[in-house]
């Protein structure tokens, strides 16, 4: 098979090492680091997050109306208070720890986050919130270009993604990223044990430690394969960390577990991406049955953050911690034939941490069904944005990670009165 610079980009260095059995975590390799202590760790709620049962408009009758069935009670909610506008609002009643965070000020909630004219498709919708360009969605990720704008000496850690797949948002020409799905999975693979593992592996590292200045590709794999072999003792101290509680065991705790693990071992990891699914409720969303669709999706959700609030609480590392979360939309405002709810246009995103604001940010929309309200959109049938998803971002890499979002973002998104962080 013929290799072009573009083919290597794209299949990354493990296409090259096979012969050594260097592991494919070699194709993920982060080249950038940054040079604050604070980190960032953006969870990605896949499906289309419906905002409307998570954050309840429990005094809205037109939030009953058009929800017979989905409409969770008012006398079940958890009550937060009231945004700027005056409604009324409340969590969801499993979100019993996130109230809690809310209540220590340290849970931000931005409602009606969006762009205009929505995109209500799973892919282009995710691109779009990964390229943060509307117009652009096949460009470079938002957090990658973040990433290709810290100085060097660039650490191969200092990004690590939780999944099997770089996340587009990630993404860039100048940047690759470390896939890091099981912390015990990321070591050199050799078939033999022992000693015999112990010299293959010094015998990669003899083999990396030759860069020709005249063959680039070549240099680069190697420079690429010394790299990963300096993250695999400090990958390996993460799976030995005991964390301060128990963590939730399925996908989204052990992935914030690893995390806490990655902070309190200082390995110099700057952005973290995780995600859990699920949020793609067109049918049987059931959001007041413990064992309903959406009930769970809330117990995961509620359980996973609160236990990794708690752990860097009691670590100290909790003021250098923000979670930003996301999903590719929102859903819409009528429940669906089937019990469920189609793909709608802006949702709710949460930002949490030792450094956030608390609070209600944004106003909810009406949900009144009247063509003249302003607050919805697609003939009243979606939640209008209010907040366009870049500004959140622009305060993000502005206030907590110390760039600049005007060039990383290609404009000037920056929002007064959002100041969550």
């Amino acid at each position: 098979m013929a290799f072009t610079r573009r083919t290597f980009i794209k299949g990354g260095v493990a296409a090259f090492t096979i012969s050594f059995a260097a592991p494919s975590f070699l194709s993920d390799l982060a080249r950038a680091q940054g040079n604050q202590s604070r980190n960032l760790v953006v969870l990605d709620l896949t499906g289309g997050n419906d905002g409307l049962s998570m954050l309840v408009p429990y005094t809205d009758p037109f939030y009953y109306s058009r929800r017979p069935t989905l409409g969770i009670p008012a006398g079940t909610v958890l009550q937060i208070g009231s945004d700027t506008s005056g409604k009324a609002l409340g969590l969801h009643p499993k979100l019993t720890g996130l109230k809690d965070i809310f209540n220590q000020g340290r849970l931000a909630l931005i409602q009606r986050v969006g762009y205009e004219n929505s995109s209500r498709s799973h892919f282009s919708g995710t691109d779009i919130w990964s390229t943060a360009n509307p117009s652009n969605s096949t460009g470079s990720g938002w957090v990658g270009r973040y990433l290709s704008t810290l100085p060097a000496p660039l650490d191969p850690l200092v990004a690590w993604n939780t999944t099997g797949d770089t996340p587009h948002a990630l993404q860039s020409s100048a940047v690759s990223v470390a896939s890091i799905p099981s912390v015990s999975g990321y070591a050199f693979n050799s078939p033999n044990t022992g000693n015999e593992a112990v010299l293959e592996r010094s015998a990669a590292v003899s083999i990396a430690s030759h860069v020709p200045i005249d063959k680039p590709h070549v240099a680069f794999v190697s420079t690429s394969a010394q790299a990963a072999m300096a993250t695999l003792d400090r990958v390996a101290a993460v799976g030995a960390y005991k964390p301060s509680v128990t963590y939730p065991n399925n996908g989204l705790g052990q992935a914030l577990q690893a995390i806490a693990g990655a902070m309190a071992k200082g390995i110099g990891t700057k952005v973290f991406w995780v995600q859990t699914g699920g949020f793609d409720t067109h049918a049987s969303q059931d959001t007041t049955a413990d064992s309903g669709a959406y009930v769970k999706l809330m117990v995961t959700l509620n359980d996973g953050l609160t236990a990794f609030y708690t752990d860097l609480k009691n670590l100290g590392l909790l003021n250098d911690s923000l979670v930003l979360s996301f999903s590719e939309f929102g859903r819409r405002v009528t429940e669906n034939g089937s019990k469920g709810t189609d793909h709608g246009a802006a949702s709710v995103m949460l930002a949490m941490g030792g450094g956030v604001r608390g609070g209600l940010f944004g106003t909810a929309a009406s949900l009144n069904p009247d063509p003249q309200n302003s607050t919805l959109e697609n003939s009243s049938g979606d939640v209008h944005y209010e907040t366009d998803f870049r500004s959140v971002y622009a305060k993000v890499i502005d206030n907590w990670l110390g760039g600049d979002s005007v060039g990383v973002l290609g404009g000037n998104f920056k929002k007064s009165g959002l100041e969550f962080v």
